[in-house]
Order: structure tokens, then C-alpha cells, then sequence
């Protein structure tokens, strides 16, 4: 906690802190699902100021409450789809619940079972600050029908049930670009600090995706990113550490870790290739990296993995 304020890493974190129910939460794929009203049950509710580490869509048919997102305060009604992403401060705030679904999921859950290069086509996904949109009752209609799907297979036990989420999450994704992001760019949307934001978010996808096709082979710096905006680097660093509350080299690190988690579940690739891939020299370099940042070396980790998937 700092400066009064929650940060926490999944959904389930942030409902122990506020002392509500979890046990309907998994925490193992990075994906959560559920419907606020059977969660909150005195009302109102106004929750403690938290930073999370996950995007979230909420989907609103019938409720009334507010969403603060820094210094945004946003009213949030039916037929209303709002969607967040890591980074900002935020409140939530509810006076009726009816019929409400909430999704969270990280990183992590969109490169394995969503899409590796998922940002190239819901590029929204990199917006900071998007004001709630409302539908019409036939589109909503349209998107409640993939929400339920999901939440069915998210509380079923199939073999396949994180990839058969996964491909319900691309038809949601789609239906939401469809409604209300078709013209969405996210460079023109937002304060000047907001812009910065998206522009880094932007360069450090493209500069991971560049590194795993083998279009370089050298890791970028902070220094880098600055000058990819002609920025000092105190500034930028300023910048994302102010509107996001991590630093550059924590999103380089996490980027990172991501990737390499992604590669690790290829038993084609190599940690030798999997480290170049990532720009690293030295493959010991790559491990020691990996377990810095994951408490886990990348061997263990992929012996978890196809233990679990087994």
C-alpha cells in the first residue's frame, strides 16, 4: 500500500484487501469472471483507492454507480460497457446492482490463450482512460450472449476450458471493436501525459514484437524509449512512473517475463534461442534475469508447465 492507496497484481487481491468474498476467483490462468451483484450485497459500496495490475470490461445491464479513474469521475448506467486497463488510481463506486459482469484478466492470459500479437488488432487495449460506452439493447443483447458463454466455461471443468475461454474472449473483443473502436486511436485520445503513456506502450510492444521476429536483436534502455518520443529520459521516467505507478525498467522487466513465459511453453524452442530471441547474450545472463523476476528459473518454469498441462 502507498500513499493510502491498494496496488494489487489480479482481481482476487484486491477483494481480500477489501474484505469481500474470493472463493469464487481462480487465480491460476490470470482470468476472472463474475457477476458484481452476487459479490456486493450491502449497498452502497464505495471501495478503497486501488491501482491494479489487470484489464477489466465491465458489463452493465442493469445497475447505477461511478468509476473514478485518476481525477475522471465517470457515471456508469445500463446497457454500458467500461473497460480499464493496468496503470491508473481508481474507485469504484456502487448504489444498485442488478445485473452486472465483471472480466479481469493480465498480460499473460492474452499472449497464451488470446493472441501473441493481440495489441496489432485491439490496439483499444492500450487506451489509459476510456470513458464508458453505451449500446444499444440489441448490441448488448449481442455481448451478454459471449459474457454468458464465458462465465459457463469458466465455472465448468473442461480439459480445454482456458483455450475455449480464450476464443471467446477474441469474439468479445471483436464485437466490442465492432460497437465502439473501429476509428479508436489511441495517440489522439487523452492529456498530453496520457499520450506519453500510450506512445511507450505502443513502443515497447513493437519493439518485443521486433526482438522475438528477429528484426534486432539488441534490448532497448530507458534512454531508448525517450528518444523514440525525443523526450529527456527524466521526463519520461517521470511520466510512467506518475500515470502507470511502475517504473520503465519495471515494464521492461514484466514485458519480458511475459514473453519468455509465452516462448517456454514451445518445447521447440530452446532457452539458448528463447534468450537471443529476447536479446539477451548469454543464456545464463537470460536465466539469472528470468529468476530475478519470477523467482523461478526458465528450466523449473517449463517443467511446471507441461507438468500442469500433463
Amino acid at each position: 500500500m502507498a500513499n493510502g492507496n491498494l496496488n494489487v497484481r489480479t482481481l482476487r487481491e484486491l477483494y481480500q484487501q477489501l474484505g469481500l468474498p474470493v472463493d469464487y476467483l481462480e487465480e491460476e490462468s490470470g482470468f476472472t469472471i463474475h457477476y458484481l451483484e452476487e459479490t456486493f450485497h450491502d449497498l452502497p459500496f464505495r471501495s478503497e483507492p486501488f491501482r491494479p495490475n489487470y484489464f477489466s470490461f465491465l458489463f452493465i445491464k442493469s445497475a447505477f454507480g461511478y468509476y473514478t479513474i485518476d481525477d475522471q469521475r465517470f457515471e456508469v448506467t445500463s446497457d454500458t460497457v467500461y473497460f480499464t486497463n493496468p496503470g491508473n488510481y481508481r474507485i469504484f463506486e456502487w448504489e444498485k446492482l442488478e445485473h452486472t459482469c465483471l472480466i479481469t484478466f493480465g498480460e499473460g492470459f492474452l499472449k497464451e490463450y488470446v493472441h501473441d500479437d493481440v495489441y496489432n488488432d485491439f490496439s483499444f487495449l492500450l487506451s489509459e482512460v476510456v470513458s464508458p460506452r453505451v449500446l444499444t439493447s440489441g448490441q448488448f443483447s449481442q455481448i451478454e450472449e459471449l459474457y454468458t458463454l464465458i462465465h459457463k466455461e469458466y465455472r465448468g471443468s473442461s480439459l480445454y476450458k482456458n483455450k475455449i475461454i480464450g476464443a471467446l474472449v477474441i469474439a468479445l473483443l471483436l464485437k466490442i471493436k465492432e460497437y465502439f473502436f473501429q476509428e479508436y486511436n489511441p495517440i489522439y485520445e487523452g492529456n498530453r501525459g496520457s499520450q506519453i503513456v500510450k506512445n511507450f506502450k505502443q513502443n515497447i510492444e513493437r519493439h518485443f514484437r521486433d526482438l522475438i521476429n528477429g528484426k534486432t536483436n539488441t534490448q532497448f534502455r530507458v534512454q531508448d524509449y525517450a528518444d523514440l518520443q525525443s523526450l529527456h529520459v527524466n521526463y519520461l521516467s517521470s511520466v510512467i512512473s506518475s500515470k502507470t505507478g511502475k517504473t520503465i525498467s519495471s515494464w521492461i522487466a514484466d514485458k519480458a517475463t511475459t514473453e519468455a513465459k509465452v516462448m517456454l511453453q514451445d518445447e521447440g524452442l530452446s532457452i539458448k534461442e528463447i534468450a537471443a530471441r529476447l536479446g539477451f547474450l548469454e543464456t545464463s545472463h537470460f536465466s539469472n534475469y528470468f529468476k530475478k523476476h519470477t523467482s523461478i528459473s526458465p528450466v523449473e518454469y517449463r517443467k511446471q508447465y507441461f507438468r500442469k498441462e500433463s
